[in-house]
């Protein structure tokens, strides 16, 4: 299992840092600048918006079906039959809810229209994500792997089309960048659901009550720790444009985005972990096989770029936003390092919450995010007012953290996880030479030599105080089936 874990994982980063990072950085961010912080900023907090309330379209069934099916596969055709037709069924629900509340909070006409097509990528990103579940519970890892960068390919290809060409004649719109990205959507699903259709046999699409009522009984545990863990991970964009007088809210939320956009990018890569994880732990607590020789691996493999990310982050916040950006350098400087400190927070929880989904500790785990999403809301409401977007980033730190680390206690006490002494001194003597060579590296004087040179110094640090055994991942992976 550890050999099947670490080779998907290597092809599963490799694609993604293929395709990720040009998206994130070459398209996503030349957009930010093109259409200016205000405009992007208002498409920022009506994406996060429309993320917040996405939990109707799934109702938990993504990730009880990942558990379900990786325990028994030939449940596909059945659950397939059904589950297809109820997801039309909720993304109608979740349209009319969305648009509700939207109209309620006093969304304008232009914003309805943006958030429309919202509305339809996030069905889109829902279902598609449904039937990779059932792509990955099959453990067709690989297969999951390239259908993960599909839609940011096809994006990639038309935004550049748009960007990088003259068929625009220099303008960009926002709207275009959310047109682009509802076809590459339609498309991913098309290709996604053949492929499962490959696997399942012929279908015949129907609803059946009874099957629908039970299996959303057993799935709506997940829905809502869905929900809860949306509200503290996505409501600070939203509270940043509703809280603050037009049009300031929505370009605080516009410094939100380019540091949080860095944020993004680098949890899309803790989240493919998570992905590969929850249907292998699902099988081997199934199968009454120890979780911990992977959950050593994989907080390894998390914990050691997360530090990196982190304190480089801290000490090089501007040099980085500089890069990257044309204005508002300066706040959204400050943001980044809190963000990616938060990150550690997101790792941990990729790890320890997909361990704890796979085994059915809902109930904790709402409990959990039920007290992020208090903390959350409640330090936004408290620090926007006075801080405006650090505020929010600093709530986002905080709550990170505080339900990282509960989660890691609720697992450590189900599976009684210990960790050796040997670990820790490495990772607290890894800390400590990650925060000591940052420190060093801005005297250097060359900012760029002292930022590549800190990355540098703290990988090879981490193979040679052994937190990374190269010969061990080695075995792990010249290791035959």
């Amino acid at each position: 299992m550890k050999r099947k874990f670490v080779t998907n994982l290597i092809l599963l980063v490799s694609l993604n840092l293929l395709i990720k990072p040009f998206w994130v950085l070459g398209i996503d961010r030349t957009v930010q600048n093109m259409v200016g912080a205000e405009e992007y900023g208002l498409y920022f907090a009506l994406f996060n918006f429309s993320m917040i309330f996405n939990i109707l379209l799934d109702l938990g069934i993504t990730n009880y079906n990942n558990r379900n099916i990786a325990q028994h596969t030939f449940l596909l055709k059945k659950h397939l039959s059904n589950i297809v037709g109820l997801k039309l069924m909720l993304a109608v629900v979740y349209t009319i809810f969305s648009l509700v509340i939207a109209a309620i909070i006093g969304y304008n006409k232009i914003q309805f229209h943006l958030l429309f097509f919202l509305i339809a990528n996030q069905f889109l990103i829902s279902f598609t994500l449904y039937l990779r579940s059932n792509i990955s519970a099959l453990q067709l890892f690989r297969t999951d792997s390239l259908i993960s960068v599909l839609d940011r390919t096809l994006m990639i290809i038309l935004c550049s089309v748009l960007l990088f060409t003259n068929i625009t004649d220099g303008v960009f719109r926002i709207e275009w960048f959310v047109y682009a990205q509802t076809i590459a959507y339609v498309v991913t699903a098309i290709v996604t659901f053949v492929i499962v259709l490959s696997k399942s046999g012929k279908i015949n699409l129907h609803v059946n009550r009874r099957f629908i009522l039970v299996f959303l009984k057993k799935s709506y545990p997940y829905a809502l720790l869905i929900l809860l863990m949306a509200f503290y991970n996505r409501i600070d964009s939203v509270m940043l444009e509703r809280l603050l007088p037009d049009p300031m809210g929505k370009q605080e939320a516009g410094i939100y985005a380019q540091a949080f956009r860095l944020l993004d990018a680098v949890a899309m890569f803790g989240a493919l972990v998570g992905g590969l994880l929850l249907p292998m732990f699902s099988r081997m607590i199934k199968n009454r096989e120890a979780v911990s020789p992977i959950v050593n691996l994989a907080v390894i493999l998390l914990f050691v770029p997360s530090i990196i990310i982190a304190v480089s982050s801290l000490l090089y916040d501007r040099e980085i936003m500089e890069l990257l950006y044309h204005s508002h350098i300066e706040d959204s400087a400050d943001i980044l390092g809190l963000l990616m400190t938060g990150f550690i927070g997101i790792a941990t929880t990729y790890i320890f919450g997909t361990l704890l989904t796979a085994n059915g500790s809902i109930r904790k785990l709402n409990i959990m995010a039920a007290g992020g999403m208090v903390l959350n809301i409640s330090l936004n409401l408290i620090l926007i007012p006075h801080m405006f977007a650090l505020g929010s980033a600093i709530a986002s730190m905080v709550t990170q953290l505080a339900t990282a680390l509960a989660q890691v206690v609720i697992a450590a006490r189900i599976f009684n996880l210990r960790p050796s002494k040997p670990f820790i001194v490495k990772t607290l003597s890894f800390i400590g030479v990650v925060i000591a060579a940052g420190v060093l590296s801005t005297y250097l004087g060359n900012k760029a030599l002292g930022y590549f040179s800190l990355i540098l110094f703290s990988i090879l640090s981490a193979f040679y105080i052994r937190l990374i055994n190269l010969h061990d991942l080695y075995k792990i992976v010249a290791l035959k089936e």
